[in-house]
């Protein structure tokens, strides 16, 4: 799951330079639910699978702070309309539709964020009414299509479509932190009212990429950046591997391998497939694998897969092959210590990959030790070594 708040430093595309969005450390969704006594219920109630976000069809440089939330997510500030009225949103690689809570909606959650009020933006339009249902690993809403002006930093974005929310699910959206969710998804040439693709087409960024970083130790006024229009090479160190996409329209790239130690599991000797998800914060894993993966670590099943914190430094390394490189997790990176009781950043899926091949989400766990880069002009994704 996932979550996040924001901090902004600004610079001029005209000058030649990035916009950066600075990402802060929040309160996370499932505290939130745990301190209102709900958390139990909600993940008993509902079986949660992050692989469910995904619709594998055809519908299915500016600075942007973050913040993390549920210890899942990361969300930035955005604003929408004329005079711009503010939004915390979900900064999400992982799905495609922005959309914002509006006066429209009468569910608590909605009643607990702020709300877009289209008769206070001048520059609002709407061709219909009709309302679309979203659907996400966590929860599900339905929205209704309006068009506006958007702004991130000193971009806006004239005449762009968004979603504003009728009915959302109040678990878990009630308790979140962010009051959206801004889909990043990579944007196909038939794709036109995504907010990538208008950047692009509006000349609002320099170059068609944007990137990454979180920091490995997240506090309130610094969670990581999200830079659009370029990329920071101070954020990170060594050699960027690339890897194609590899499903039109997601973040999708191939797995050759992956070790645990120094031992290959063979677990993708026909090919894995991996989503590169800022929406997601946890590892998420094949469940056909998970049995197996935790004997590896000596983790013990209990619902939070328990690990002994005095044994971190002995656990093994993982490591993902993609694209002729490898990139390796130490046990600090993907395993939790919260005030003395450890277990395993991890989550799985039952959902494969649109081939059919096992799916693994490498969400924030994955990219806090790795600077990620979206290259639409190239249709290629970028990890590098996090500085």
């Amino acid at each position: 799951m996932k979550w996040l708040i924001l901090a902004l430093v600004c610079v001029h595309l005209s000058e030649g330079r990035l916009n950066r969005i600075i990402l802060k450390k929040g309160k996370s969704i499932r505290e939130n639910m745990r301190e209102h006594g709900v958390l139990e219920e909600f993940l008993e109630k509902y079986h949660i699978d992050p692989g469910l976000k995904y619709r594998f069809n055809k519908f299915s440089a500016t600075y942007e702070p973050m913040t993390n939330y549920l210890n899942s997510y990361y969300f930035g500030k955005i604003s929408i309309g004329t005079p711009p009225q503010d939004f915390l949103v979900l900064l999400d690689t992982g799905s495609g539709v922005l959309w914002v809570p509006s006066t429209y909606c009468r569910s608590p959650a909605c009643g607990n964020h702020k709300n877009f009020d289209p008769k206070q933006s001048s520059t609002y339009h709407s061709y219909n009414q009709q309302t679309y249902v979203l659907r996400y690993g966590f929860g599900s809403l339905s929205i209704m299509l309006g068009y506006d002006t958007v702004r991130i930093q000193n971009i806006a974005v004239q005449n762009q479509q968004f979603g504003l929310s009728v009915e959302e699910d109040n678990y878990p959206f009630y308790y979140s932190n962010f009051d959206g969710i801004l889909g990043l998804t990579n944007p196909t040439p038939n794709d036109g009212r995504s907010l990538l693709h208008q950047m692009m087409s509006q000349n609002q960024i320099s170059e068609p990429i944007f990137s990454f970083y979180f920091s490995r130790q997240p506090t309130v006024q610094y969670g990581g950046e999200l830079i659009l229009g370029g990329t920071d090479p101070q954020l990170y160190t060594g050699e960027i591997t690339w890897a194609p996409v590899t499903r039109e329209y997601y973040w999708q790239i191939g797995i050759q391998e992956f070790t645990i130690g120094n031992k290959a599991t063979g677990w993708c000797s026909e090919g894995c497939q991996g989503m590169i998800d800022t929406g997601t914060f946890l590892l998420t894993i094949p469940q056909q694998y998970l049995t197996e993966f935790l004997q590896a670590v000596n983790a013990t099943n209990d619902g939070s897969y328990t690990v002994d914190c005095n044994n971190i430094q002995n656990m093994p390394t993982i490591t993902f092959f993609i694209n002729g490189s490898q990139l390796p997790l130490p046990p600090s990176a993907y395993v939790f210590n919260n005030e003395g009781h450890c277990s395993l950043a991890i989550e799985s899926t039952y959902m494969p990959s649109s081939t059919g091949q096992p799916l693994w989400i490498l969400g924030d766990v994955f990219l806090k030790e790795y600077y990620s880069i979206f290259d639409m002009g190239n249709n290629r994704v970028g990890l590098a070594p996090s500085a």
